[in-house]
């Protein structure tokens, strides 16, 4: 992994440990992708609806927020992440604290700038990456075109964004954080409606291994008063002899 343009002594912010006092409905989850692709720029719009164009180089910051999807209340937090990443070549801290932020997360972002050929390329072993900390897990990750406002810079087609999410089996959307906040709004709420999904599954199967299956009261008492019927019939022969 290689640091552009970065101190190499960078740590993500800390991430709280899991506590049985939060919420039911705490949905994690984690804004991955190389530097200056308008991560904290979406971040923040979703958020406030407001856009802010220019941010200082960010250090991973944690946002939490109690949010509204479809009618539910959600305790959300987005952990934001430095740009300028590439899973390649080690800083071990950096490893380490990416890392644990992909394990903390449930369900992840991963940003490219159309304008950014290689933002784009990065995306890829962003996904390896999670699948690997997440190797049994079906946590959603969605792949995001971003800047699709910038259409006299493109340097990614959209054709390449639905390729590679065909390729990961992830959902793909290219959005305009400046100009729409509606895409942006979407992509946060589909991610948190498959987390959402995720809990419900998991907490049934809690629930289906935890709880025994009761027997049927009427079963039981069918099946003693049919041995009571044929026991006179069995023990009849023995009396008359």
């Amino acid at each position: 992994m290689r640091l552009l343009g970065m101190s190499g002594h960078f740590l993500l912010t800390p991430i709280p440990e899991s506590s049985p006092d939060l919420l039911p409905k705490d949905i994690k989850l984690a804004v991955l992708g190389a530097g200056r692709v308008g991560k904290s720029a979406m971040i923040v719009r979703f958020l406030t609806k407001r856009f802010i164009g220019d941010y200082e180089p960010n250090t991973g910051k944690l946002y939490s927020r109690l949010v509204s999807v479809e009618g539910d209340q959600l305790s959300l937090q987005i952990q934001d992440t430095p740009g300028g990443v590439q899973i390649q070549d080690s800083l071990p801290q950096v490893v380490d604290s990416l890392s644990k932020c992909v394990q903390w997360a449930e369900g992840f972002l991963l940003v490219y700038s159309i304008t950014d050929y290689d933002s784009y390329l990065s995306i890829r072993p962003l996904y390896q990456h999670i699948r690997k900390v997440h190797p049994d897990s079906k946590a959603p990750v969605i792949i995001v075109g971003n800047k699709g406002d910038l259409l006299h810079a493109r340097q990614v087609q959209t054709q390449d964004g639905i390729q590679l999410a065909n390729e990961l089996g992830s959902l793909f959307l290219e959005i305009s954080t400046s100009e729409n906040y509606e895409d942006v709004c979407d992509v946060f709420q589909h991610l948190c409606k498959e987390v959402s999904k995720l809990h419900s599954l998991s907490g049934e199967r809690r629930r289906a291994s935890i709880i025994p299956r009761p027997r049927s009261p009427n079963m039981q008492d069918l099946k003693r008063r049919f041995k009571q019927a044929l026991s006179p019939k069995v023990k009849a022969p023995s009396a008359l002899g």
